[in-house]
């Protein structure tokens, strides 16, 4: 895979970390009642990102907690064939909470209706919003993010990857193909 630029670095993917925490408070009005939930994988450091930020602003931790969609997705043949149950129960109680379920890209939308269905036997949230990073566009389902880092214009067979240093060793998003 030739990588074909680096849309974000290091301190690009800090300002939009900050920005959209910014946002995240200015539309709930602060911290009351707010749960963030990180799509496994890239959205958990991503969400655990965010946390940070929200506290040095506002002085208030903000919960995150992750969500594996496997067991929800609609691509994965084998998985639904063979189903696995992931038991982990949240820490915190989702009912009448507002949740902004953040993930490293979106693209066609399969993943956040994936998050939805999962967040969904979770509980009853007053309110869900969803963070992103990188929206590169390509949607096949009707969700729109309400927070995002970047949009990026790709072609279909470009490939956008999300490197954070918790994960990758390094933090930057780039275009491959």
């Amino acid at each position: 895979m030739i990588t074909k630029a680096i849309i974000l670095d290091e301190k690009a993917i800090q300002r939009a970390t900050t920005r959209i925490a910014n946002e995240i408070l200015e539309r709930n009005k602060g911290t009351k009642d707010l749960i963030l939930v990180g799509i496994k994988t890239r959205g958990v450091p991503f969400a655990e990102r965010l946390s940070r930020k929200i506290f040095e602003i506002e002085g208030e931790k903000v919960p995150v907690e992750i969500l594996d969609i496997t067991f929800y997705r609609d691509d994965l043949e084998e998985i639904s064939k063979n189903p696995i149950i992931n038991k982990s129960e949240f820490s915190f109680d989702i009912n009448n909470k507002i949740i902004v379920l953040v993930d490293d890209v979106i693209y066609t939308g399969r993943t956040a209706r994936a998050a939805l269905d999962a967040l969904a036997h979770k509980g009853r949230a007053k309110k869900v919003q969803l963070a992103v990073l990188i929206d590169r566009g390509h949607r096949e389902l009707p969700i729109r993010p309400d927070y995002i880092g970047k949009n990026v214009p790709t072609s279909r067979n470009e490939i956008v990857s999300v490197e954070f240093e918790e994960i990758d060793g390094k933090d930057q998003v780039l275009i491959k193909e």
